[in-house]
């Protein structure tokens, strides 16, 4: 990749039309998703807005949006799920869509989620094509959208407003945009719990650029007047970062009186915590022990094994750094937290750089091959998705 000081901006325009391809593919992926939800829907009698955008989370989201925060639902067991567990940009902006348009809060929620969804998209092509060119890009955006649990993309969710942060974060840090990436890593860190991969990301760039730049030399005279700017940026990029997570943290600490820890108290009412893997090591184990239940054991056991295998390749791919850590992040958080175990996949949702390894090889084949498998599974997980979002539980 060219040095980070030595690359120039692209007009908005150019950049749109690279990207073209890629969002009218992904388009049309969601597109048949969600048409494949709605007919799905309708056949049992149920509402696939409703679907989209009035069951768990959403509700929670919608709630804060409306009423703001401070409810909460005490269950038999003592367990007491509070809405400071749902970090408030999404909710912000739901509410700032309600009061500017006619949409309901819940409409608007949907509408930032496909707005966001499309800008996550963009994101992820930015990063795949500065990382490895257009071509593997393209593929990079269309197997997020082709992914099982890529309805989630178009639910009233989070998921899809922090992938597009986290993406343009990781993408000004790869072109040397650090302010903007110090921003996009705040907002990323006010959307969801995981923001604190993208602040490590910008952290471990940040201080990795400090040590390139001690060993760099500039020519005579303009040493000082010409790193001392950079220097400055990168510094504001560290500070800025964590302060959408710390602040939202330290929020809740003061307004339930628990002090800075009174978040993971919040969590732990939701029975969500981080345990390195544990609890979902023996939810995994106790698959083993009757049939047909052992079958769903062994697609767990693969699919785990399949997301190291990809950061393992990514790794010996020489990913840049910045993707390193922050899919490092993304993935031991879904994966090591003791939370709701069918929510796993939808968690690792924004840790799009998992992909870039199956991109790349996309990228290797004809056009007419490549689309034929991107239709294929596209089709998939459609139908997928559409079963898996009429179930009984969240997703």
């Amino acid at each position: 990749m060219t040095h980070p000081a030595t690359r120039t901006a692209s007009p908005p325009a150019a950049a749109l039309r690279r990207a073209a391809p890629a969002l009218l593919g992904y388009a049309a992926v969601r597109a048949l998703g969600l048409l494949t939800l709605a007919l799905f829907a309708q056949a049992r009698g149920k509402s696939a807005y409703t679907l989209l955008t009035g069951r768990w989370d959403s509700l929670w989201y919608t709630r804060v949006a409306e009423l703001g925060y401070g409810y909460e639902v005490r269950l038999p067991n003592g367990d007491v799920h509070s809405n400071l567990a749902f970090f408030p940009l999404l909710p912000w902006l739901e509410r700032l869509l309600h009061a500017v348009t006619p949409l309901s809060y819940a409409g608007a929620g949907l509408a930032v989620s496909l707005l966001a969804s499309l800008a996550a998209a963009w994101g992820i092509f930015a990063v795949a094509e500065e990382v490895y060119g257009r071509r593997a890009g393209v593929c990079a955006v269309l197997l997020w959208a082709v992914l099982p649990v890529g309805i989630v993309q178009s639910m009233a969710y989070s998921e899809s407003l922090f992938t597009a942060l986290a993406a343009w974060s990781l993408y000004a840090v790869l072109t040397g945009r650090w302010l903007t990436a110090g921003l996009l890593a705040a907002l990323a860190g006010l959307t969801r719990p995981v923001g604190l991969a993208v602040v490590a990301a910008v952290w471990t760039a940040a201080i990795a650029s400090f040590g390139r730049t001690r060993s760099e030399t500039l020519p005579q005279g303009a040493h000082t007047e010409e790193r001392a700017p950079s220097l400055t940026r990168r510094a504001l990029a560290m500070l800025i970062a964590p302060l959408g997570a710390a602040g939202y943290v330290l929020w809740v600490g003061r307004h339930t009186g628990r002090g800075p820890l009174g978040y993971l108290d919040v969590q732990a009412g939701w029975r969500n915590g981080f345990d390195g893997g544990y609890a979902f090591a023996r939810f995994v184990a106790d698959k083993f022990t009757s049939f047909p239940s052992a079958l769903a054991g062994v697609g767990l056991v693969v699919g785990v094994g399949l997301v190291i295998w990809l950061y393992v390749v990514g790794v010996r791919q020489r990913q840049p750094l910045p993707l390193l850590v922050y899919t490092g992040v993304v993935t031991a958080l879904a994966l090591c937290a003791s939370s709701y175990f069918g929510s796993k996949p939808r968690l690792l949702l924004p840790a799009f750089p998992l992909l870039l390894p199956l991109a790349l090889a996309l990228a290797r084949l004809r056009t007419s091959r490549s689309a034929l498998v991107t239709g294929g599974v596209a089709v998939l997980s459609a139908v997928y998705g559409a079963f898996w979002l009429n179930g009984s539980g969240p997703p």
